[in-house]
């Protein structure tokens, strides 16, 4: 059954030769060849504020530059987001992103005034894959340092606002990879995006 995916390239360097570009690209080639409706945001194209303070997250309109991303993350069945590994976590691009976008009202709302309890999530029903890049052995960093700023992009974000399955896929010691190594990367993201999982 087709289903409608968004892409999020998390990559702060425009440079249209990043490999995560080319792993983005490969997973909607292979999304729409099997009929699924998607839709690719590069943030690095995006021009927003990052937030400062708790007032500006929870009252402050989203800005005019990222409604579109907002609306496609409501829209979303599934979502992937393709972003290199820096200092152990996401680009802090990406997290403001984050940050605007998984706003009160669209990705979960408080508790009505005067009534305690926890949130409510509004991106039930979605799933996800989280596609990283790195420098060093991807088992290294799944094992030796437990993969802690994934983890931490998947319960603190992710299932916060009700997104669950999340899946990785991770590419290590992309720094000097062969072009058979890349080919071979970009084909199993081609597979992954027909499969829309």
């Amino acid at each position: 059954m087709p289903r409608r995916i968004l892409i999020i390239v998390g990559h702060p360097d425009s440079n249209p030769k990043r490999l995560c570009r080319a792993l983005a690209e490969a997973y909607a080639d292979g999304a729409r060849s099997a009929g699924h409706e998607v839709r690719l945001i590069d943030i690095a194209t995006l021009d927003f504020p990052i937030l400062r303070t708790m007032a500006e997250f929870a009252d402050r309109p989203l800005p005019i530059t990222l409604e579109d991303a907002a609306q496609a993350l409501k829209d979303a069945e599934h979502l992937v987001f393709v972003f290199p590994l820096w200092l152990g976590t996401m680009p802090a691009l990406l997290k403001a992103f984050l940050e605007q976008v998984m706003r009160p009202g669209v990705a979960f709302a408080y508790p009505e005034a005067g009534k305690s309890g926890f949130a409510k999530t509004l991106l039930k029903g979605r799933s996800a894959r989280v596609v990283v890049t790195m420098g060093m052995p991807a088992s290294f960093y799944r094992f030796w340092y437990l993969g802690h700023g994934i983890a931490g992009l998947r319960r603190n974000i992710l299932n916060f606002v009700g997104i669950s399955p999340v899946r990785e896929t991770l590419f290590g010691m992309v720094e000097g990879a062969s072009e058979v190594k890349r080919r071979k990367w970009i084909s199993a993201m081609h597979a992954l995006g027909k499969k829309a999982g």
